[in-house]
């Protein structure tokens, strides 16, 4: 299923990649789409003379070409949510609580994003379906713009060009070939890692995040 929806998505060339790439990170009905294994198989299906484009029926791609179109749509998509999440964050702060509204969970989400925002932002880029929503939580947290913005466009790039790069120059060894799948599952599990990390470091070594006071 995953391959298809690979298949069919790199048989798009570079619009249907874009598009891809802006709708996963900017709009929340991306969250299912494979953004890291996409960016991988794209990188090989760069590499000059590879058997990856034959075997699938799909484009050939240059590798700047492709970091040309995705890092924009990556910077973009994000903003996107941020904005999706600032607009319907405003009426919160002035909703009371309710059964089903507790606004010190709002408020806990502020604390941490004022703690730990950027980071955030920068490590949801590599985490399946949280690079979806991260953005959009920033919004609602209310987390500043100029730094929301910093991050994005940092973690936008370095999401984009390190996984199609890696999938470039990993594309040369025959087993990576012969593998594909194995290989983008592993992929994926290493891109996980940052975010089991932080969680680890943040519950077990720094200190707790306080609500604010109402």
């Amino acid at each position: 299923m995953m391959q298809q929806l690979l298949e069919w998505i790199l048989a798009g060339g570079y619009v249907l990649m874009t598009l891809v790439i802006f709708v996963e990170t900017g709009l929340l009905i991306g969250f299912f789409l494979p953004g890291d294994s996409l960016l991988f198989t794209a990188g090989l299906a760069c590499v000059p003379g590879n058997q990856l484009t034959e075997t699938l029926n799909i484009p050939h791609f240059d590798l700047l070409t492709l970091n040309l179109c995705l890092i924009p749509a990556a910077i973009i998509g994000d903003t996107v949510g941020y904005w999706i999440g600032y607009k319907a964050g405003q009426s919160l702060y002035e909703r009371e609580r309710t059964l089903f509204f507790r606004k010190d969970h709002l408020l806990y989400t502020k604390a941490f994003y004022e703690k730990h925002g950027g980071k955030t932002i920068f490590m949801a880029r590599f985490v399946p379906m949280i690079r979806t929503f991260a953005p959009v939580v920033a919004g609602i947290a209310q987390m500043p713009y100029k730094r929301f913005f910093a991050w994005n466009v940092f973690g936008g790039v370095f999401w984009i060009s390190s996984l199609s790069i890696l999938g470039y120059f990993l594309g040369a060894n025959e087993f990576v070939r012969k593998n594909l799948e194995a290989t983008i599952l592993l992929i994926i599990f290493i891109s996980i890692l940052p975010m089991i990390i932080t969680f680890v470091k943040a519950k077990y070594f720094d200190e707790p995040l306080t609500t604010p006071a109402e």
